[in-house]
């Protein structure tokens, strides 16, 4: 009995020994001597050689001198899986989609056939007139409460600006508290639709944005009211299209609107990439004060310098890796402004 009890354990042992120890670490020497840039997670440097992420993994970039990855619908985390779950009737949906597209969006057919929509978008706002009603920031803010108050918490700068605004109209505020007796002690994005309703009125045909100015050889970051810019381009796009329901509007890549139901999808079409093409190229054309057209041209070989199909190219759609394009954009041009 003994005997056998012992064979047991050093079978046990044995056992454990090989695929809890031995085995593993074979894998992680073979992974380390062979395959070490994938073994350690595809991690990518910038051009400081300090990692910046990895190229299995996707990341939200905001700017309008880099490409833009497919929406996620798990907030970019690699470790989520989820679903927006929203319907076409959605108006959240249909925000987010205009947020993407307002910017870069162009007409298809007519006498501006393959030229952007964002200029009439701007022409539109600054009539400042919404189905034949004036102030058309008021009337989104009203239509849309959910999208103006997360407009104020999205951002500190939003938020410091709407609690500044609070500071100098007493008056306002404490009438909003007499109307919502629930809210004694209004936060900024609590006061959002009042404030921009105050704002709408203040300032026809013009919208807030952050904008940067160099004073005395450093960067100043503030917030003003202007009446153009891909903010107003984005945020209100779908009321300008409500406006104008004839216009014949260029679809658009799929992968560019429909969200990624985790972090984990880097890549985008070349067909998207190639959508966003014109609007990336112009910002940095700007930024560099350069040619923009030599400055798309050389995004183009970018784009075509890292698009990829699977199987070697041989079949499928061919894809880039939004990160790796970005950084190659941020070596080749420095970082944006």
């Amino acid at each position: 009995m003994l005997k056998q009890l012992s064979k047991s354990v050093y079978l046990l042992v044995f056992t454990v020994i090989i695929i809890c120890v031995l085995y593993p670490l074979v894998l992680w020497a073979i992974g380390q001597v062979f395959f070490p840039f994938k073994a350690n997670g595809s991690i990518i440097n910038g051009p400081d050689g300090k990692p910046v992420g990895s190229e299995l993994i996707s990341q939200q970039f905001t700017k309008d001198e880099y490409f833009q990855p497919r929406p996620s619908a798990a907030g970019y985390n690699g470790a989520a899986s989820s679903s927006s779950a929203l319907s076409v009737s959605n108006y959240a949906l249909r925000n987010r989609v205009a947020n993407m597209i307002g910017p870069i969006v162009k007409y298809n057919s007519g006498s501006k056939a393959g030229q952007l929509v964002a200029p009439d978008i701007e022409t539109w706002f600054q009539k400042d007139k919404f189905q034949g009603s004036p102030h058309i920031v008021a009337q989104w803010a009203d239509l849309h409460n959910s999208l103006a108050q997360a407009w104020v918490a999205i951002d500190s700068l939003h938020t410091q600006y709407v609690s500044d605004w609070a500071k100098s109209h007493h008056n306002i505020v404490t009438k909003f508290i007499q109307d919502n007796q629930q809210i004694t002690q209004p936060q900024p994005a609590d006061l959002a639709v009042v404030f921009f309703e105050t704002f709408s009125m203040n300032n026809l045909g013009k919208f807030l944005s952050v904008v940067t100015d160099t004073i005395n050889g450093k960067t100043v970051t503030s917030i003003k009211p202007l009446n153009s810019g891909t903010d107003i381009q984005s945020i209100f796009f779908d009321m300008w299209r409500q406006d104008n329901p004839k216009a014949d509007l260029q679809n658009l890549p799929g992968d560019m609107v429909t969200t990624s139901a985790s972090g984990l999808d880097p890549h985008i079409s070349l067909q998207n990439a190639e959508y966003q093409l014109d609007r990336v190229s112009s910002k940095w054309a700007s930024d560099l004060k350069r040619d923009p057209k030599q400055i798309r041209q050389e995004i183009e070989q970018i784009l075509q310098g890292n698009a990829s199909a699977p199987l070697a190219g041989i079949w499928g759609e061919k894809f880039i890796n939004v990160l790796q394009v970005n950084l190659e954009l941020c070596s080749r041009y420095g970082k944006p402004l």
